[in-house]
């Protein structure tokens, strides 16, 4: 699922993170976004699955989200992985549930019931996720540049 989002005010954040080294931006919204997604990983509980933030993708999802890539983009998925961290392939058939499944001699092998458990998290903390995103990038645009200054100081000694 992808979101876009338009957020006002953004401007200034954008000329802020643009003072930054690319690198170092780009590390402040990864930071910033981690924090933001926390209440979501948090609310999407599920004993069958642990829920985590990351970049990576496996191939497949990797294919399917080529839009989200780019040079100047920080893109973080938010989702369910195996105890063991390894990607959890069949987490959408509990998200979603599955229709009546039959063999193909005709016999019925059953059916799963939708669980939701992604959505509704999402859906419940995407106004706190927003509030604490911006919050969140500001303090961190603050503390890199006070290490570039304290970096700079420390140069011109």
């Amino acid at each position: 699922m992808s979101v876009k989002m338009k957020i006002e005010g953004a401007g200034d954040i954008e000329r802020a993170l643009a003072e930054l080294a690319r690198g170092t931006a780009k590390g402040v919204m990864r930071r910033a976004m981690n924090k933001a997604l926390q209440p979501v990983a948090e609310a999407a509980d599920n004993s069958a699955f642990e829920i985590a933030i990351t970049s990576r993708l496996t191939p497949r999802q990797y294919g399917q989200a080529r839009g989200d890539r780019a040079a100047s983009r920080v893109t973080l998925y938010v989702g369910p992985v195996e105890s063991d961290g390894s990607p959890a392939p069949h987490a959408h058939l509990v998200e979603f549930g599955t229709g009546p499944r039959y063999h193909a001699s005709g016999k019925y092998v059953g059916a799963v019931m939708a669980d939701p458990f992604m959505r509704p998290a999402w859906d419940a903390n995407l106004a706190d996720m927003l509030a604490i995103l911006r919050r969140e990038v500001w303090a961190e645009i603050e503390k890199a540049a006070a290490r570039a200054a304290h970096k700079a100081e420390r140069i011109a000694k």
